[in-house]
């Protein structure tokens, strides 16, 4: 099973190391040491505790999709250029950028500090691991 140090847990999370610590101190995250002594969470815990954390987002109207990745977030950027529109959204610690047309963007009336809701619908996930990612 994979273990994180305080540091890491807390990147992950996205939370700071102190917020880390505290959670263990109130015994919502239990911790084990390395071999080398150092603190660390259990990986399945952390995947618990994050899903936890994590806002469902609500879902709006009385509409059926199948779409399961949704993201909440903060519109950061609107460039329109000609027919098409760049807009960023900050969900989190994630950036997402989505490309749509010009007139979607006004229609949307989407501006800088709006909120959206960024709905990804992908066939093909890359996920990525370190090499000597610890076991």
């Amino acid at each position: 099973m994979a273990h994180f140090r305080i540091s890491e847990a807390a990147s992950l999370l996205g939370v700071s190391d102190d917020t880390v610590r505290r959670w263990v101190a109130d015994g919502i995250l239990s911790v084990t040491r390395d071999d080398v002594g150092r603190q660390v969470v259990p990986g399945a815990e952390l995947a618990e505790h994050a899903k936890a954390l994590s806002a469902e987002t609500t879902d709006v109207g009385n509409v059926k999709r199948s779409a399961r990745n949704r993201f909440t977030g903060l519109v950061t950027k609107v460039q329109i250029d000609g027919l098409m529109a760049q807009v960023e959204l900050q969900c989190g610690p994630h950036r997402v950028v989505s490309l749509m047309s010009a007139e979607a963007a006004r229609e949307m009336k989407l501006e800088v500090g709006s909120k959206s809701v960024a709905v990804v619908k992908a066939t093909m996930v890359i996920l990525e691991t370190d090499r000597d990612a610890r076991g």
